[in-house]
């Protein structure tokens, strides 16, 4: 029997909809019925087929955002494979949801952000076969959003990221940056000698101090109630200390964009084996989220209700007609 082709679309409604379970098989199972309705191998034929790109992301996006003006946040995140054994794609790297390391499958993002709406612009997989460092993958994605024409409030990323490479590729392109610094980083607050940023004073207001083999820079020393220590730091010489607390809070919007893609769109539920199916399904995942954003932004519905009101309807339809019981059961 021929099938008919299976579009992007019908794959990324599918991920949207579905509550748990995202694999080609059950894709298959849950379309509506009809003729020639789709059948798993051909969901599996178009994971394999497509040609992996973020371009296609970034085109659905473009409309969506003001290129100058708000924040870029570049991130990476774990997808959690512990079981895999054969996939493609599966390494091992640090998780920030479990404070350790473990099994999975790396994805660096650029998000943007103005404060109350967050979509992803770019992405990568991080493959040791590709010779490239997540360091190499950062300064990439920040290059392809400067050529894009983005002129960013400011660029706000981890302590990770934070190496003397990616701030000065930063600084050359005239933009501010935002990132938290180790307590470890030296620095020079007098023009003695450089020391463990923990050994400074650092001034409520924020303290102008050099940074070893980058140049001046401003740290803001923050302490949470429960007495930790954060170490934020800027190429901004005049920023004030609620700007950056306000551009620090902000940043946290990729760990929420992370969060939502894993729990509604089923990002890391992908079983195939091949890195190209992985990376397909990677991809529609990042934008059935966008999807999901966007609707949430203009209906001032959080995503887990977006997500909750399709669950919801299929359980109403179940109670108008429910058909397990004792009695249809035993019939």
């Amino acid at each position: 029997m021929n099938y008919p082709k299976i579009e992007e679309e019908n794959y990324i409604d599918f991920l949207i909809g579905s509550p748990k379970v995202f694999t080609c098989t059950e894709a298959a199972r849950v379309q509506p019925k009809r003729e020639k309705a789709p059948s798993h191998d051909s969901l599996t034929r178009m994971l394999q087929r497509r040609e992996p790109s973020a371009q296609k992301l970034w085109e659905e996006v473009e409309p969506l955002i003001n290129k100058e003006s708000g924040l870029l946040i570049v991130d990476d995140s774990t997808l959690d494979k512990p079981y895999s054994k054969k996939m493609d794609l599966v390494s091992y790297h640090w998780s920030g949801k479990h404070h350790r390391v473990v099994k999975g499958i790396n994805v660096i993002s650029t998000v943007w952000s103005d404060g109350d709406l967050t979509l992803p612009c770019d992405y990568r997989i991080y493959d040791k076969k590709e010779g490239l460092t997540k360091n190499d993958q950062f300064i990439e994605m920040v290059k392809v959003a400067h050529n894009r024409g983005f002129k960013p409030e400011c660029v706000g990323f981890d302590s990770w990221y934070s190496s003397l490479n990616n701030l000065k590729y930063i600084r050359d392109l005239q933009w501010i940056w935002v990132t938290r610094l180790k307590s470890n980083r030296l620095v020079n607050p007098d023009n003695t000698n450089n020391r463990a940023l923990s050994q400074v004073a650092i001034s409520e207001s924020g303290t102008q101090v050099h940074l070893k083999g980058y140049g001046m820079i401003k740290v803001f020393k923050i302490v949470s109630k429960k007495g930790d220590i954060e170490y934020w730091a800027t190429n901004d010489l005049n920023m004030k200390i609620l700007k950056c607390l306000s551009l620090g809070e902000r940043t946290w919007g990729i760990e929420e964009y992370h969060r939502s893609v894993k729990q509604y769109c089923g990002i890391e539920r992908c079983q195939a084996r091949s890195s190209r199916a992985q990376t397909n399904h990677i991809g529609l995942a990042i934008r059935a989220f966008v999807r999901l954003a966007i609707k949430s932004f203009v209906s001032g519905k959080s995503c887990f209700e977006l997500k909750y009101d399709i669950i919801r309807d299929a359980v109403r339809s179940y109670l108008a007609c429910p058909y397990l019981n004792l009695k249809t059961s035993t019939a």
